[in-house]
């Protein structure tokens, strides 16, 4: 891993504007060093294809195209000079909409945060600026995040690159889709129960949901729990992995957070495919999964199972994880959110509303059951992994779904009882707090793309990129596999207007210096 500066000079002159913006951030970074490539003629690329093509999909939000023209001017002089500000400088990235940004429009997804424009910069945002990254744009959430389809009442509803009338996935869609579309070569996210992961997922990008102490986030109202973390999305793990470590690091505001050691991800230790335990579930301990995902995850298994030591059955049965999740989901929820929507209910769509609904029948018994639940599957987890060095099983139980649609409401004959139940497959690893990472991995029996979830142990952040790069290049030998890629020249626009769903779009107008009081974020 790392930034390979034998380029050929001006070798982004022999190649389209396609060309150029498929290749990784990598690669694009030894251009820079290489003096064959300038960050501003790199930004003027991104630029051009999100004029084209964002209005087909709609993973843009606010953008700041005068300020990253100023910075990429910058960065061009300080590559010619030789003096990079850091190891991103010069490459435009989206930040997620519900991560603060100095300067840029921050709506959250929300009606009440329209027109909010934060004087600060979220700390991980903050490290990448400082490593040189160009905050050029924000991408598309679910309103404060809830929920797995990007859509809100602010911007409208991100569509997927691969079919623009399916679901992008969510909380993080606008960024696994920005990365699809080749609009921007990293992007933020996070992950409560499977934002960084199913949205990767459905698009055929990389998310990365690290362990708890790995990137602060010292915004969680609360600080204790650790099932909210941040996290980096990209196109491949070596993009993924120079994100991390610039991210990565100690805050004293997030009490989950260690001091670590800088440059812990720049090199990634090596492993061998051949000596690697994997074990896999179809379901995490029989949650509802499609019987065409199924197949399809059964075909990638007997890919894989060849190259490796071992690869059997591993019982994800590891306690009552979906009563579980509801209760740590919903004091967060309830801290975040339910002085506000107590006070202005009509300023919130209805699953912000139903989270906080249901932590108001909770007790602090139910709490305490829940704190105590999280902790015995940990150690569960904990045991089985002696057994394993990683897990594998699919991402999302369904292939995407009309973004019409708020969430999928039977998988399998099974109706579903609350709106993120369907991301069941991802927000039961998210209890562990280990980490967790969605690979590409050709396409479904519908033809959209099919993520592999991989799982890791807590803190074994390190051991699980590795193996997770191993199985990249192995997905690569084969068009079964191989990450697809979308074609948005011959993208119709979705069938619905995706801004049809705006009653209260962004208002620049407003220039808020604070934020309204109550507004927070639980994710």
């Amino acid at each position: 891993m790392g930034v390979n500066s034998n380029i050929c000079d001006n070798w982004y002159e022999t190649l389209s504007n396609d060309a150029l913006l498929a290749r990784s951030a990598c690669e694009v970074l030894a251009a820079f060093k290489a003096r064959a490539l300038t960050p501003s003629a790199y930004l003027d690329a991104c630029l051009a294809q999100i004029s084209r093509f964002n209005p087909k999909i709609n993973a843009i939000a606010a953008m700041d195209i005068e300020g990253a023209i100023a910075c990429a001017a910058a960065a061009t002089q300080r590559w010619r000079d030789g003096c990079p500000l850091g190891p991103l400088d010069g490459l435009p990235i989206g930040v997620k909409d519900l991560q603060n940004t100095k300067g840029l429009l921050t709506t959250h997804g929300s009606i009440r945060a329209r027109g909010y424009i934060p004087d600060s910069d979220l700390p991980m945002v903050a490290r990448l600026r400082a490593a040189g990254a160009i905050i050029l744009a924000k991408t598309n959430v679910p309103e404060m995040g809830a929920g797995g389809n990007s859509r809100n009442r602010v911007w409208g509803a991100t569509g997927n690159p691969f079919d623009a009338n399916l679901i992008a996935g969510g909380s993080s869609g606008g960024s696994a889709a920005a990365l699809a579309a080749n609009f921007l070569p990293l992007c933020t996210g996070s992950d409560t129960g499977g934002s960084l992961r199913m949205p990767a997922a459905l698009c055929a990008v990389v998310g990365y949901r690290p362990s708890v102490d790995v990137i602060a986030h010292p915004t969680r109202p609360l600080g204790w729990s650790g099932i909210s973390v941040l996290g980096p999305m990209a196109r491949t793990v070596d993009d993924l992995t120079l994100m991390l470590d610039v991210c990565q690091g100690y805050d004293a505001d997030d009490p989950l957070t260690a001091p670590s050691v800088t440059g812990r991800f720049a090199e990634l230790p090596s492993t061998d495919l051949k000596d690697l335990r994997v074990g896999f579930s179809e379901d995490f301990g029989s949650a509802p999964v499609e019987q065409s995902i199924r197949e399809t995850f059964r075909a990638r298994l007997e890919v894989l199972r060849p190259q490796v030591k071992e690869c059997r059955a591993a019982d994800l049965d590891l306690g009552d994880m979906d009563r579980c999740f509801d209760i740590l989901r919903a004091e967060s929820f309830g801290v975040a959110f339910g002085e506000a929507v107590a006070q202005d209910p009509d300023s919130f769509g209805a699953h912000i509303k139903d989270n906080v609904a249901l932590g108001q029948t909770m007790s602090l018994a139910d709490r305490g059951w829940a704190h105590a639940e999280q902790t015995k599957i940990l150690r569960k987890f904990n045991a089985l992994m002696a057994e394993f060095d990683v897990i594998v099983l699919p991402t999302s139980p369904v292939s995407p779904f009309a973004w019409t649609e708020p969430y999928a409401e039977v998988i399998d004959g099974q109706k579903m009882d609350i709106y993120y139940r369907w991301l069941a497959l991802c927000y039961r690893g998210s209890l562990t707090g280990g980490p967790s990472i969605t690979l590409p991995c050709g396409r479904d029996a519908a033809g959209m793309p099919f993520g592999l979830q991989v799982l890791g142990s807590l803190r074994g952040d390190e051991s699980l990129l590795s193996a997770a790069k191993a199985m990249e290049g192995l997905f690569e030998l084969s068009e079964q596999t191989t990450r697809p890629l979308a074609n948005l020249e011959r993208l119709p626009h979705s069938d619905v207007d995706l801004k049809s769903i705006v009653t209260h779009p962004a208002d620049l107008s407003a220039g808020l210096a604070t934020p309204n009081a109550a507004l927070r974020t639980a994710v």
